[in-house]
């Protein structure tokens, strides 16, 4: 088995413009970032994180900045849609055409958000491919992810999937926020709902076609609490191992600290490592001496339970791949070479 899993455990939107003396402060700080506070795609926004009057230097800046920087991880932009708004379609044209005319070398492909139903889907993954042909790339090197947050593609969002099976589709991101108000849902005070229901489908579909699902934003960044303001901790992890614990591939960042969360929280503790690499050891050592289903320190193993171990040590291979200062870091080095050379064929 190749271990072909892409990583996106963290998708970090930064703004593309802010009205500041410095309008790519952000956008710049988010592609100098190093270690665990780089994420493993940094979307600049050109959408909702950037005002209204700052979206065409958000453009700018993106197409400035993005080149001048050895970025470790993927760069997606996000550009303008909806789905609704002709308008809209036609900026997220024109913000496609221009980043893959002048950084496609840079970036792996672009977010398109309020998406409607898979038609919706399938004009964005035209304009991506008409932008492709223009500009010279051979066909699918630019991808496209698509944010979930409105009802017609939640209710489309098996069809999607399965587009996306033999397509350009990439990754689908949840937006709560939007897709909330597009239902007609208020804030009683008490934050916004878990989405069980949403989140477990958006992981399956996802899954059943390939393709990389990311949890929404967490926005409530911080706390007040005897007069002092603290970052949110606490209640970013919780919803990041909630997501984690649904199968999500990644969660999305809007902040340093939320990376460096989102990046741990899916990434496979030492411990974690060190009791499936000690189980597929041991499982492997049965396997050799003839051995089925067999019991590793009480617990039943058998091809399911297997493949749950197998898992931790795949998305430990493919960080160690991509990002080995990160794996060097946390963990020790023979179990990191342990984990290296396991045999990960069950039978």
């Amino acid at each position: 088995m190749t271990d072909d899993i892409r990583l996106c455990r963290t998708f970090q939107t930064a703004p593309a413009a802010v009205p500041k003396e410095d309008s790519a402060k952000y956008l710049v700080s988010a592609l100098e970032a190093e270690g665990f506070q780089a994420p493993d795609w940094l979307v600049p926004d050109m959408e909702d994180g950037t005002a209204p009057d700052m979206k065409a230097e958000g453009l700018e800046n993106t197409i400035e900045k993005v080149p001048q920087y050895d970025f470790p991880g993927e760069i997606w932009p996000r550009v303008e849609w909806s789905y609704e708004d002709e308008e809209y379609c036609e900026k997220g044209r024109n913000q496609i055409d221009r980043l893959v005319a002048e950084i496609g070398d840079e970036i792996e492909g672009v977010v398109v958000p309020k998406v409607g139903r898979l038609e919706d889907v399938e004009r964005a993954a035209e304009v991506v491919a008409e932008a492709e042909a223009e500009h010279g790339y051979e066909d699918g090197s630019i991808g496209l992810s698509i944010i979930i947050e409105t009802g017609r593609a939640r209710s489309d969002l098996r069809e999607i999937s399965k587009f996306g099976e033999d397509s350009r589709l990439t990754a689908l991101v949840f937006g709560p926020v939007d897709y909330a108000a597009e239902l007609g849902g208020r804030d009683l005070g008490d934050g916004m709902p878990r989405w069980d229901g949403l989140l477990e489908a958006l992981s399956n579909e996802s899954s059943a076609a390939g393709l990389l699902s990311i949890g929404g934003p967490f926005d409530d960044l911080f706390k007040e609490r005897a007069g002092l303001t603290y970052y949110n901790a606490d209640d970013y992890a919780d919803q990041v191992e909630h997501e984690a614990m649904l199968g999500l591939d990644g969660s999305w960042s809007l902040y340093p600290k939320q990376t460096i969360q989102a990046n741990t929280v899916h990434m496979p503790t030492p411990d974690e490592l060190e009791r499936d690499v000690h189980k597929i050891e041991r499982f492997n050592e049965a396997k050799r001496e003839g051995t089925g289903a067999v019991t590793i320190d009480g617990q039943m193993v058998d091809e399911a339970t297997f493949k749950n171990f197998r898992n931790t040590v795949r998305q430990v291979r493919a960080i160690d791949d991509i990002r080995p200062s990160q794996t060097e870091e946390y963990y020790d080095a023979d179990l990191l070479s342990r984990a290296r050379d396991l045999e990960l064929s069950y039978r």
